[in-house]
């Protein structure tokens, strides 16, 4: 996407990372057959259960890579809130109107998905729940930009605080509520389904102490700091933060999803039940949970690393990256038959083809042909005159 950096050079390394998150999204959606399904959640092997949560914990800061790229472009801004708008509009809400019409006619009953879509997208195109949220990260960034053009390193430390803080939160939940039959159903006499109360929230009020400093806002705060205050740093500075970020973060998801499984099953498989249950085994996967952030921040200091601008970035990164949203908006049409089709291949956990390999392999190859051909249609209809924008490929 254009935005007020790329307008003076192109940031060579968000091309690669873009690239990669894209790879990383598809990566995740191949996970989830693996964990999702019957009534809502299913596991069907303990070999399933490790590797799901081994592929996805890797991976699992794909979402948040794109807005901190977001950030690092496009925050704050030095245009009119109009002129923001109204390229935001023709980059990101035009394409993903087009796009929602698509699956509401690939899946589902048509007039049922269209009535939907005036509240919400169709869950079968659940991915599409990503724009909703980047949307309204754009309706914060004319707000906050006078303040971010200002910001000292010194505060925007401590408002970075408060957000890891809130990463917390959904731990802290888990343990404060005693575990997943609380956090399913909520304590006796308190607020919503899913949620032990903290800091103010009650039945009546959702707005906490921290409701405001959480989510994806971080991100966005997260993007102006790499850009503003993070230089240029040695590689032995980037791997003595990134390795020790990355894998504190990793062993945190991994392990918080695996222990969450093994509780609900003791260890003996098939398990599943209702998506609540999937909703709880995920917790340490959340976007807005430590373990993601500190992965995320590692992932950024060793893509901010990456100078390669030869050949195959000019001829092969740079148009995939500039299709990435494109790719995002369309792939799950396109993964879907081809990661079904493996799994109907090669079988299921041990009893596979392959054995204990059999889970590995099926969710790293349908991952592959998944980006490559979604990329590579994508990549055609950028070069269509007047059709790739309105795609999302440009």
């Amino acid at each position: 996407m254009t935005d007020n950096l790329q307008n003076k050079t192109r940031v060579t390394w968000l091309d690669w990372l873009r690239v990669s998150a894209c790879f990383m999204v598809i990566l995740v959606h191949c996970t989830e057959p693996f964990y999702l399904g019957g009534d809502g959640s299913l596991i069907l092997t303990k070999t399933d259960a490790f590797w799901s949560s081994f592929f996805d914990s890797f991976v699992r800061a794909c979402v948040p890579l794109f807005v901190i790229a977001s950030s690092y472009l496009q925050f704050p801004i030095h245009y009119s809130t109009g002129e923001f708008f109204r390229k935001r509009a023709k980059r990101v809400l035009i394409p993903f109107i087009i796009w929602s019409a698509v699956y509401s006619f690939a899946w589902g009953e048509p007039v049922e998905n269209f009535r939907n879509l005036v509240f919400n997208f169709n869950y079968a195109s659940g991915h599409l729940w990503f724009v909703y949220m980047i949307i309204g990260v754009y309706l914060l960034m004319p707000i906050l930009s006078p303040w971010a053009e200002k910001v000292s390193k010194k505060e925007l430390h401590i408002y970075l605080g408060i957000w890891l803080f809130t990463t917390l939160i959904p731990l802290i939940r888990d343990w404060a509520s005693g575990g997943a039959v609380s956090v399913i159903y909520g304590p006796s006499g308190v607020p919503r389904q899913a949620l032990f109360p903290l800091w103010g929230e009650a039945s009546w009020n959702a707005y906490g102490t921290f409701y405001y400093f959480s989510g994806f806002i971080g991100y966005l705060l997260l993007g102006l700091y790499f850009r503003r205050f993070v230089g240029e740093l040695s590689w032995k500075k980037t791997l003595s933060i990134s390795i020790p970020s990355f894998i504190c973060g990793f062993a945190i998801s991994f392990g918080g999803f695996l222990r969450r499984v093994m509780e609900t099953s003791g260890g003996t498989f098939p398990d599943g039940g209702l998506v609540e249950k999937a909703v709880w085994w995920e917790t340490t996967w959340c976007n807005d949970t430590i373990g993601v952030v500190l992965m995320a921040i590692a992932w950024i200091l060793l893509f901010k690393k990456v100078r390669a601008e030869g050949c195959f970035y000019k001829k092969v990164i740079l148009p995939v990256s500039k299709a990435s949203y494109g790719i995002y908006l369309m792939h799950l049409l396109i993964l879907v038959p081809i990661s079904g089709a493996i799994r109907s291949w090669l079988g299921t956990g041990e009893e596979g083809l392959l054995g204990f390999w059999t889970t590995p392999v099926e969710i790293i190859t349908a991952g592959i042909a998944g980006f490559t051909c979604t990329a590579l249609i994508s990549v055609i209809l950028q070069k269509i005159p007047k059709i790739g924008k309105y795609l999302g490929t440009n």
